[in-house]
This record gives C-alpha cells, structure tokens and sequence, in this order.
C-alpha cells in the first residue's frame, strides 16, 4: 500500500473515530430540550459527556491536521470552498462549548433556560452542517483552474440536505443510547423510547440516501469495479439492524456500540466510493482533487505517517482511560449532591 493510500485510510479512520465519539455528543444536545423535563435531568444529560466531549473533538483537530499535513492542496480546497459553512459550524461548536463552563454559573432559570437553547442549537447546527459538505463532497463541487466556483447557495441543494438529516439522525439516534447507557430512572427509559423511534427515521433517511446517492453522486463506481468492497456497505446494514434487536431486548451498552459501528462503516463506505478522490469535481469533470495530486512532499507524507503511528495510541489510550475512571451510570444522587454541577 502507497503511503499516499495509508494516510487517506488513517484520514477516514480519524472521521469515523469522531463521528462515533463526538456524535453521541451532539445527539445528547439535539435532545436536551426534547428528552430533560426537568433541571435535574438536563444536568444529568450534560454531566453524562462533560467528562469526555472535549476528548472527544481531538479527533476533529487530528483529522484537520492529517488533512493539512498530508494532503496540503486539499486542505486549502476545502477551507477556501466551504470558509462560510465552516465559520457557521466553528461559531456553533464554541457556543456548545462554552456552555459546559457557564450554564452553571447563575441558578436563575432565565440564564439557564437561555444556555440550554444554546447548548440544542449548538448541537443541532454542526451535524447537519457536517452533512451538508461531506453531500457536496460525494456530489462534486464546481472546480476549476482558479479552484472552487459555485455559490454559497448551491451548497443547500436537494441531495446535501438529505445528507445533513442523515448525519444529524444518526447522531440523535447515537445520543438516545449514550442516554441510556449512562443514566438512569425516568430520564433512561424515555431515551430508550427515543433511540427506538429514531431508529425507523434512521432507517428510512438511509434507504433514501443509498438510492439518491445512485443518481447524484459516483460513490457506487468503485463498488461496481470492485464488488468485494460491498462488504463494507452491507456490514454497515447489518450493524444497523443489529442494533434494533438490542434496542429491543434492551442491552443498552451492545446497542450504543452497535450503532457506532454502523457509523464508522457508513463513513468507510462513503470514503470507499469517493477512493482516490478527496474532492471530486461536479459531474466527474476535470479539476478533481485526488489522494496523488493532493499530496504533500515524500518526506512531509513520511513525517505524518510517523506522527500518526505514534500518537494516535497514545490518544486512543488516554480516551480509553478516561471512560474507564468514568464508567457506570450518573444518576440523580449524584448531580444534587454537588449543587455546583452545570
């Protein structure tokens, strides 16, 4: 394998890890309005993540490195072409993020009431604004020799939109089962209800997706020349429906990593199809952005490889650790006893 190749399965390795660890984050938020009935309950929901969010958004940091370090031209593409939706989603993951330090600060319901908006609006907004680019990514964008073309406008097209309900689905139905997996009483069992009902959204979004993905997009190319790789798409099916039957014997933990699996698969199954393009241009013209024409030097491609091999153990190790110390369910006793506590 050409270390051009490696580091492009490392780059999707690195955005399935945060969709699968960040996307529960985002789901308990989405939820916080829908699911905490009452304040005890919405600082359950916080307290369930507090913990491990921000460990959880190095992943986001390290695939936005690996882009920049290996495949510069790449990196430039993307933050030239998507620089509003990304200030957009930038500006909604600092909102999330301060409201873990000051929702806490004042006991007036209006100053909570006023972050727990926050916290559902910066929660909601970055998964569909995923959504939406990673859908202009499989669609292809409008590139040419003086780069990107298109408009801010044509990003929200038919099929971007549908990806951006997808993500944010997934991420609700990812946050539902974190819910109950860690927390406990009333709030637990209307999580499982959720989890479960989402599910048939999740189900049905993806079945529109996988079809209208066949008519926008060139993803299924490479499934076509290669028909060992359906492997991948239909582990992801497989891990999807597995997780209804454990929703439905009520095997919290199995189910939660269930459905991050059907999350890394489903992202592995897109960069699949997309192999060796990063950033394809629109209608498979010329100008597409590939893993050989965006790569960096053979010696900065060396150099993040071996940043990579080094430190990503020693990131996955640190994560594994704090979920350990943070294992068990956080139940009501626990956040009354420290009235301080978001």
């Amino acid at each position: 394998m050409k270390l051009e190749t490696l580091l492009f399965v490392s780059w999707g390795f690195l955005w399935a890890g945060y969709f699968a660890l960040d996307g529960y984050d985002f789901g308990v938020g989405a939820l916080f309005e829908l699911l905490g009935r009452s304040s005890v309950e919405r600082r359950l929901m916080i307290g369930s993540i507090s913990p491990v969010w921000n460990g959880n958004e190095v992943w986001l940091i390290t695939a936005g490195a690996v882009t920049f370090a290996a495949f510069p031209r790449a990196y430039a593409t993307i933050f030239s072409s998507f620089y509003s939706l990304l200030l957009l989603l930038v500006g909604a993951l600092i909102l999330r993020g301060v409201v873990f330090e000051f929702r806490g600060e004042l006991k007036d319901p209006r100053w909570t009431g006023a972050w727990d908006v926050a916290f559902a609006a910066g929660s909601i907004v970055p998964p569909f604004l995923f959504g939406v680019i990673f859908g202009n990514v499989f669609r292809g964008l409008a590139l040419g020799a003086d780069g990107f073309s298109g408009s801010f406008f044509a990003f929200f097209n038919p099929y971007s939109l549908l990806t951006g309900i997808l993500f944010l689905a997934l991420f609700l139905h990812h946050g539902a089962q974190w819910l109950s997996v860690k927390t406990g009483g009333a709030l637990k069992e209307r999580a499982e209800e959720a989890a479960g009902r989402i599910w048939y959204g999740v189900l049905l979004i993806g079945a529109l997706f996988a079809v209208y993905t066949s008519y926008a997009t060139g993803l299924y190319s490479n499934y076509v020349n290669h028909p060992g790789w359906l492997v991948v798409p239909l582990a992801a099916v497989a891990a999807l429906l597995f997780n209804k039957y454990l929703l439905l014997i009520k095997n919290d933990l199995a189910a939660f990593l269930a459905s991050a699996a059907a999350i890394v698969l489903f992202v592995f199954f897109a960069l699949a199809g997309l192999y060796p393009s990063l950033l394809p241009a629109a209608d498979g013209g010329a100008g597409g952005i590939t893993i050989d024409n965006a790569a960096a030097g053979s010696y900065a491609l060396v150099i993040a490889a071996a940043a990579l091999i080094i430190f990503m153990p020693l990131v996955i190790a640190y994560q594994l650790w704090v979920y350990g110390v943070f294992k068990g369910r956080l139940l009501e006793e626990d956040v009354t006893r420290d009235e301080e506590a978001y």
